[in-house]
């Protein structure tokens, strides 16, 4: 594969592009994360890039880890992490802060630190919160270093459920009904925090499900099929996040499609259709990652039903200004209509995920989209664009 359109160092116009890819985190979803990374880590072409593995573990260190891919795997039903792969329990990876430098510096207690190259663009493979949701790139905005996937503001709306649902209402986007608990208003008043949820269960019905605002993966979502089960589902949810979400339950299919930003603007993949999976309530964590509950990839739509739900990913894509890539949730619902549930910004990207799949079924190989998604990086500047 030609580099002949990517972008040079001055000093070494003949060497390859560095990729780091940076995951792991702080979030609860650190060990989906873990798993993304040896998917992206054994599929791009060593033969264009250069790449350097950077693991942030669950305290918030940056740690060099082995470049190991067959070590980030789930076994016997457990995820890895990056405290497995770091090759020190002490030394840290710092990104440089100057955008006239890229070089990353490895340093340990009582050692010289160890210059480890510059980097071209950073792929990051983070989950949740403290990487996917704006923070990690604002970093990255700071330092001048290219980065796959969306920028600040999209990745922060893109986390956030309520205010995602906020900026797709404002577009003209059809969501379905939820209530937020905000900490502030459960701290000033459980009981009259809690009153609210039940009316908005007396307004729209049971069951509820009762989410971390800003958490992925199913982490924390409890369905709720009456009164009796509200105060677990809450504390369950603020285990991850002080905010909450509750939405009401939506009759219909489960439908997603994916989006991926090409050289001429972005494109929605084939949709596939999650089933309701035998063996769970609804498609949680153990559902999708632990089980492996297949999904019906393309999904058993009309044409018309298809190209609907591919123009509407491209909306909501365009909605939270994103950029590279994202995943768009729906609710096909009885009478036909589509709502969208939610986006993903760096949905999960396993090669079983669902996202990879859909792209399979649309054409785009599982390394050819790790590739595209670095060329679509290297091709943007940080800052305002």
């Amino acid at each position: 594969m030609s580099t002949e359109n990517l972008p040079q160092s001055p000093e070494q116009p003949s060497r390859k592009p560095r990729v780091a890819v940076v995951f792991g985190g702080r979030s609860s979803e650190h060990g989906i994360s873990v798993v993304t990374a040896g998917a992206v880590l054994k599929a791009i072409d060593r033969t264009t890039y250069d790449v350097l593995p950077i693991g942030i573990t669950t305290d918030g260190r940056w740690a060099l880890t082995a470049d190991e891919p067959e070590r980030m795997a789930i076994t016997d039903r457990r995820t890895p992490s990056v405290d497995q792969l770091a090759e020190s329990t002490e030394g840290g990876v710092v990104l440089p802060v100057d955008p006239a430098n890229r070089e990353v510096v490895y340093s340990e207690p009582g050692s010289v630190p160890k210059a480890l190259g510059e980097v071209d663009v950073v792929f990051p493979v983070l989950h949740g919160p403290y990487g996917e949701d704006g923070t990690l790139q604002g970093l990255l905005e700071l330092s001048g270093v290219p980065y796959v996937g969306s920028g600040v503001l999209a990745s922060a709306v893109g986390q956030d459920k309520e205010y995602m649902k906020r900026v797709f209402t404002s577009f003209g986007l059809k969501v379905g009904p939820y209530v937020v608990i905000r900490p502030r208003e459960w701290r000033r008043d459980e009981s009259a925090a809690r009153k609210k949820i039940v009316d908005f269960a007396g307004e729209h019905g049971w069951p509820l499900f009762v989410k971390p605002a800003r958490a992925g993966s199913s982490i924390g979502i409890t369905k709720v099929d009456d009164i009796s089960g509200l105060d677990e589902a809450i504390a369950e949810a603020q285990r991850h996040d002080p905010k909450i979400l509750v939405e009401a339950a939506l009759r219909g299919r489960e439908i997603e499609c994916g989006v991926l930003e090409f050289e001429d603007g972005p494109r929605a993949s084939l949709p596939a259709e999650i089933p309701p999976p035998d063996a769970h309530a609804y498609y949680d964590f153990e559902a999708k990652y632990i089980d492996s509950t297949p999904g019906i990839v393309p999904a058993p739509l009309t044409d018309e039903e298809t190209a609907e739900v591919r123009r509407l990913a491209v909306e909501a894509f365009d909605a939270a200004s994103c950029e590279g890539l994202v995943r768009a949730d729906f609710f096909l619902t009885e009478d036909g209509e589509f709502v969208i549930n939610e986006i993903n910004t760096m949905p999960g990207f396993t090669p079983i995920s669902m996202y990879p799949q859909m792209w399979q079924a649309t054409g785009v190989s599982y390394p050819e989209l790790v590739d595209l998604l670095v060329r679509a990086a290297l091709r943007r500047s940080t800052g305002l664009r």
